[in-house]
């Protein structure tokens, strides 16, 4: 909503984490606006989520004062008086850019000089609007009346996080020019490319083709950049980078920073695993009855549920005993994957009902030699914290926090909350033996694809200014990347999921004190997908033998072969080898690191290499 008064369109919650979150724009039927900052937000409205590794997580990179992770504020109800309080319920935006076009007459002007007019409408949020009032037409000799007033299509962003109106006046006179003339837009041809869009001054006729405002060309038209960002009215001192126009809905003004991780039990005691799960909330309590009333607001809240179930004196038993150093919280700052690892690898998983449900299976028939274990997940659930955006370029996640590009806040002052989300869903452990993993990396014809792969790392991290020698997560990661991608793409097919709700996570790190080798395939959508049972039905050891050998088998030879094949990354400073759209790639939704680190040959024999497959 436009301030605390207009609501103006509806998204998911979800989408403030993904698309439409603090600082991004979000392009409405007939507005555009910028989420504001989440000091902005009504934090009373958003409402907490307990995962104390994740938070953990959080405040390692944002800082210790960071105190909880929050759902979106939302409306529970699809019908709402709209007039009633629950109406305004929602996340602060602000219209941008500033700059409006009548569709009429072409006039270029800034929405809040009086020109243009906010048509709010109570019962159709979307169709809140803006219109020129009394426009006369292009040529100025139509009867006057109303006309719409959409956005500018035209922004500056810069890669430090920027994001700033379009310079028109600036633009038009080839620099800082006294003329304050009224701008007009328009085009001059048939189809809506750049050439054929221009701005023209009514009082001294300059004018400017929107072509000159992009590559090469567009660095000498514009000017410095100011530092701007639009969501907390807050500009920067200095910013030494060079701006560049970008349009309007462009995918490349928003990319989210996130972290996230799955709910696991990281105690057999139920008790023990609710307060971890909530100790924030019981860390500074010194008796049991300061514990009794705590639990019964947590009941009246339901924030922390099932723990009303147990007695305040059992409760403060296990604080005690925490705080005392006796029992072992399981929240530290490590690495967020080595827990999941540890409890998915364990024999007998815990279970924390209905958060984490496992079941055991034997290895698929044929795979039994090199698949060490399959866990079936009937329930999981996995929790999203936002913690900044970047602009222009994608944050990478090789790049430590030091490297470009940086990281934009998502409020003035650090953060003591961040936005994140949950969901539920099931999913499919493969866990693969250590020592047939170790005896595949050491062979001869290995080392030639890991060679190639790591040139292709260290061209593409070369061109984006990156350390060449950092980032690079080895053949093994490469091997079960490009295996994870596969099984994705075969189960897509029958599981009843979209492939777009399938994700993956992979464990390939052999730095810490137990090596990892095991992949995890799970639904988790915001969406009615989830825990339908399609995905663990397929991991029973029956299917999902049939189902690696029907990938296995589609990889061997791909439609784009010889090229796909044949493809070296140095060329091309890329970072896949044997692998394409048409074999091996999956939507940028299921995939942890963007379809990259993949080649088909580190698993089947392929047409250029026939000695490096980890599978016969």
């Amino acid at each position: 909503m436009i301030g605390d008064k207009t609501p103006v369109g509806e998204v998911r919650p979800s989408q403030l984490l993904w698309t439409y979150g603090p600082g991004s724009l979000i392009d409405l039927p007939n507005l555009s606006v910028v989420t504001l900052g989440i000091d902005r937000w009504e934090v009373n409205r958003c409402q907490p989520i307990e995962e104390a590794r994740l938070l953990a997580a959080v405040r390692r990179v944002l800082g210790p004062q960071v105190q909880s992770l929050r759902m979106p504020p939302f409306q529970k109800s699809d019908s709402v008086d709209p007039f009633s309080a629950e109406a305004f319920i929602g996340v602060p935006v602000r219209p941008f850019p500033r700059w409006l076009r009548c569709v009429k007459c072409g006039l270029l002007s800034e929405y809040d000089i009086g020109l243009f007019e906010c048509k709010e409408h109570r019962f159709r949020p979307e169709q809140t609007r803006f219109v020129h009032k009394d426009c006369k037409g292009s040529k100025g000799d139509q009867p006057a009346r109303d006309a719409d007033a959409v956005p500018a299509r035209f922004l500056l962003a810069c890669r430090n996080g920027h994001l700033d109106d379009f310079p028109w006046h600036y633009f038009v006179h080839n620099g800082q020019s006294d003329c304050k003339g009224t701008l007009r837009f328009y085009e001059s041809g048939a189809s809506l490319q750049t050439e054929n869009l221009w701005v023209k001054c009514d009082q001294c006729s300059a004018s400017r083709n929107m072509a000159q405002a992009f590559g090469k060309v567009g660095q000498d038209n514009l000017p410095r950049c100011r530092g701007r960002h639009p969501h907390l009215d807050h500009y920067d001192a200095v910013c030494t980078e060079l701006p560049r126009a970008v349009l309007l809905g462009a995918t490349n003004s928003w990319f989210p920073i996130t972290l996230s991780a799955l709910a696991i039990p990281l105690t057999r005691d139920p008790i023990a695993q609710l307060v971890q799960d909530g100790w924030d909330y019981f860390a500074d309590l010194e008796s049991e009855a300061e514990v009794a009333v705590t639990v019964r607001t947590l009941k009246k809240t339901g924030a922390l549920a099932g723990i009303d179930k147990h007695s305040p004196k059992a409760i403060w038993d296990v604080v005690q005993s925490i705080k005392n150093g006796t029992a072992v919280t399981g929240v530290t700052e490590a690495d967020i994957k080595a827990p999941e690892w540890a409890v998915l690898n364990d024999p007998n998983p815990p279970t924390d009902w209905p958060h984490f449900l496992s079941k055991t299976v034997a290895a698929p028939v044929g795979f039994e030699q090199k698949v060490a274990g399959v866990l079936l997940l009937e329930r999981l659930r996995e929790v999203n914290a936002l913690l900044g955006f970047t602009r222009v370029e994608a944050p990478e996640e090789t790049a430590d926090q030091n490297e470009r590009p940086p990281r934009a806040a998502l409020c003035a002052s650090a953060p003591d909350w961040v936005p994140a989300t949950e969901v539920h869903g099931e999913g499919i452990f493969i866990k693969f033996d250590e020592q047939v993993i170790s005896n595949w990396e050491s062979r001869q014809a290995v080392q030639p694809r890991n060679d190639k792969l790591v040139e292709g790392h260290r061209g593409w991290r070369n061109s984006r200014k990156l350390d060449p020698n950092e980032g690079y997560p080895g053949i093994r990661y490469a091997m079960l990347h490009t295996l994870s991608h596969l099984l994705i793409r075969e189960l897509a097919l029958e599981c009843g999921y979209n492939a777009a709700s399938i994700r993956e996570r992979i464990y390939a790190d052999t730095e810490g004190d137990q090596k990892q080798a095991g992949i995890l395939i799970y639904t988790a959508a915001a969406d009615s997908d989830g825990t339908l049972g399609g995905l663990v039905d397929l991991g029973k050891p029956e299917n999902l033998g049939r189902l690696l050998r029907q990938a296995l088998s589609r990889a061997g030879i791909c439609s784009s072969d010889p090229l796909c094949s044949e493809h070296n990354p140095a060329d091309d400073r890329s970072l896949h080898a044997a692998a394409c759209h048409a074999c091996s790639f999956v939507s940028e939704t299921s995939c942890e690191r963007g379809n990259r680190y993949i080649d088909r040959a580190l698993l089947v024999p392929t047409l250029e290499v026939s000695d490096a497959a980890f599978f016969d």
